[in-house]
């Protein structure tokens, strides 16, 4: 699949030594959704920020759309769609107005009709004679998302699109931007939620420090770096671990009534099943099994440590 953003080498320096990004490399492919994580301070924003034209880089190159971001600003500007983490607007407009008055901004001729499809689809259209400050922290979230799509982009940036949002609007949110997805756009979003991209992401960008340390499909993530934990509920309780059981590093719970065996996904065949045929063969029964997998979180923390320590 082509492209439609390429970083390259983007590096961003303060004036008091400080570097907020160090050489980073990404391609986003087009009509993907993907997810950019990290934790507070590690580059997702300013590499947002300097994608959109709003700040400027120290060295690297990006074009979105084939557009070079500062050799071509307006091409690559007006292919984008951003949605803010703080909420940037004019409490006094009215939502519609508001709405359509960004799509001008861009030179895009008048349409009521696509303007009252993004407010439907947001559940704005009651509200769109709403000033913006009546309304709620939910629904001004809203209001940017509208803004945002309303010069119809091909790529749309949603930097912590639910922070301060109610379950039921993150709900909807995923609702939406699965929606967007199938319409071509692409939609790359910084998040503290690691459920949202667990939820929606195709691929996941893990940043820290200023240093991409990982991009990856989802599933191929999760099963490259993720830990199951096998539950085996005992027929009958045991009163220590079996030498015989050392090699799988068992451990007992809920009073010996359950071996719990921790494995990696790439030995899940053969540690599982070599694990209950020698409980078999030692004559331990068992009337349950139940296994989990470690989520995205659990995965996210684990590379986050993984990069403070080395």
């Amino acid at each position: 699949m082509a492209s439609i953003i390429t970083v390259s080498g983007l590096t961003k320096s303060y004036a008091s030594g400080f570097q907020a990004l160090k050489g980073v490399d990404l391609e986003i492919e087009e009509g993907e959704i993907f997810a950019l994580l990290g934790p507070n301070g590690a580059g997702k924003t300013t590499m947002i920020s300097i994608i959109c034209g709003n700040v400027r880089a120290t060295g690297g190159s990006v074009t979105v759309a084939g557009h070079d971001i500062v050799r071509d600003y307006r091409g690559s500007r007006s292919a984008i769609g951003l949605v803010p983490q703080e909420l940037h607007t004019d409490a006094f407009e009215r939502v519609i107005d508001t709405v359509t008055f960004s799509r001008g901004l861009f030179g895009k001729p008048r349409n009521d009709a696509y303007i009252e499809k993004i407010l439907r689809d947001l559940s704005l259209w009651d509200k769109r004679h709403s000033k913006i400050l009546e309304l709620s922290g939910g629904m001004k979230r809203r209001v940017m998302i509208a803004k945002a799509l309303s010069h119809e982009p091909r790529v749309l940036f949603l930097d912590e699109p639910t922070a301060g949002v109610d379950v039921e609007l993150r709900r909807d949110m995923w609702k939406l931007i699965g929606e967007l997805r199938q319409t071509g756009v692409t939609i790359i979003l910084t998040t503290h939620y690691i459920e949202e991209a667990e939820e929606m992401a195709d691929r996941v960008g893990v940043i820290d420090k200023g240093e991409l340390i990982l991009v990856e499909e989802k599933t191929v993530l999760m099963k490259k770096l993720g830990r199951k934990t096998l539950t085996v509920v005992l027929a009958e309780p045991l009163a220590a671990v079996p030498p015989e059981l050392a090699e799988w590093q068992v451990a007992l719970k809920a009073d010996g009534h359950e071996i719990e065996y921790e494995f990696d996904t790439r030995a899940e065949r053969t540690g599982v099943s070599s694990l209950l045929r020698r409980l078999g063969d030692l004559g331990i029964g068992y009337k349950d099994l139940n296994t989990q997998q470690s989520s995205l979180e659990d995965i996210f923390v684990s590379l986050v440590h993984q990069e403070k320590a080395a």
